[in-house]
């Protein structure tokens, strides 16, 4: 598919008023997306686990004008509270997918929403809540467009939250979800997140994920920035031949269930990130002291124990810490005595692979 597909037909029918909710989850990347082209197309593919339980809830309330008005006209609530300095980002959102969905301006929106995690906890919202804005506008054009066909609209839902941000077109469909062409997967695409195709060992089905809330501070880079200081990195070209590589070794890990294999290649993955972030220009460095305390906790209780548990980290401190469902019990254990303390008020999320965004009725 081409951008030109998500160009709409005219519409069929007309909707004056109405509602919608969606809820949509956040996601963890496995092999990492870092740097960016133009249009928010990844300059590698990417793939992650969908979460369950860190979800964010939009409701999109809209009425049709008596004529369509120049600018975006909408009104933001975050958590019940007018959110003036969310405005910006879902205005040049809006411009963005404008060419795609025309009818936005022809309608008074009041955005809705909230999310099932502290917004100060250090976890990126743009994902889930760019992923349940997307949601929100496809579902008012598939009323003016009722014969849109379901993978049409999540394949449109996941371009359009793309553009709001790279990430977010992961969250919208399926438990491990792939974006950026692949060679080796058919179905890849720059333009949007796919469902993983392939053999999917029953040991991944509810992998856990427990986020270790090492700093709720805002990033001091931010991940626009991040990506931006891909162009021209010393390393990127390697870097960007290496996610290729690291990717089809996990469409083998993923079949087989080999754990060994997949916990050196997503903590290699997670490092990796860091280290282009270190060695940029300007360099900076996101993970804390208390990061890397975790990090080596992790492995020496791996070592001494054999238990297969594993991190990764996104573009922050904080620390995902991965591992099977029937070793939660134990896992957890450790968790609790040993690597809690390192969280800032000794806050954690637990978490695990989800089945993606979902409507709500209202």
């Amino acid at each position: 598919m081409t951008e030109k597909d998500f160009l709409p037909q005219p519409y069929t029918k007309v909707v004056n008023k109405g509602s919608i909710t969606w809820q949509a989850p956040s996601n963890i990347a496995l092999v990492k997306y870092w740097g960016k082209k133009e249009h928010q197309i990844p300059a590698n593919p990417s793939v992650s686990f969908t979460l369950n339980n860190c979800k964010t809830t939009t409701t999109l309330n809209y009425e049709k004008k008596k004529s369509p008005s120049q600018d975006f006209d909408f009104e933001l609530y975050f958590e019940g509270k007018i959110k003036e300095d969310f405005k910006p980002k879902i205005t040049t959102f809006f411009k963005r997918i404008e060419h795609y969905c025309p009818f936005l301006k022809e309608y008074h929106l009041t955005i809705k929403t909230e999310n099932s995690f502290p917004h100060s906890s250090g976890i990126a919202s743009s994902a889930s809540g760019m992923s349940a804005l997307a949601l929100c506008v496809m579902s008012l054009e598939k009323e003016l467009d009722p014969g849109m066909a379901e993978e049409f609209f999540n394949r449109k839902a996941s371009f359009l939250a793309r553009l709001g941000s790279g990430s977010a077109c992961r969250s919208i469909k399926g438990k491990i979800v792939v974006w950026g062409k692949h060679d080796g997967i058919a179905s890849s695409s720059d333009l949007f997140g796919v469902e993983y195709p392939g053999k999917v060992h029953e040991i991944f089905h509810n992998y856990q994920d427990t986020i270790l809330l090492v700093d709720k501070g805002t990033k001091q880079v931010s991940s626009s920035v991040g990506h931006n200081l891909m162009h021209g990195h010393p390393f990127a070209e390697a870097r960007f031949k290496q996610a290729h590589k690291n990717l089809e070794a996990l469409t083998n890990v993923f079949q087989t269930g080999d754990l060994d294999d997949f916990m050196e290649l997503v903590e290699s993955e997670a490092l990796t990130l860091h280290s282009m972030m270190m060695s940029s220009r300007p360099y900076f460095i996101l993970m804390k002291p208390n990061t890397l305390e975790i990090i080596n906790k992790i492995w020496e209780y791996r070592e001494r124990t054999g238990m297969p548990i594993c991190f990764t980290l996104d573009a922050g401190a904080n620390v995902h810490v991965l591992y099977p469902e029937k070793h939660s019990e134990i896992i957890l254990e450790f968790i609790k005595n040993e690597l809690v303390a390192y969280c800032e008020n000794e806050q954690y999320l637990c978490d695990r692979i989800g089945d993606g965004a979902r409507r709500i009725e209202n």
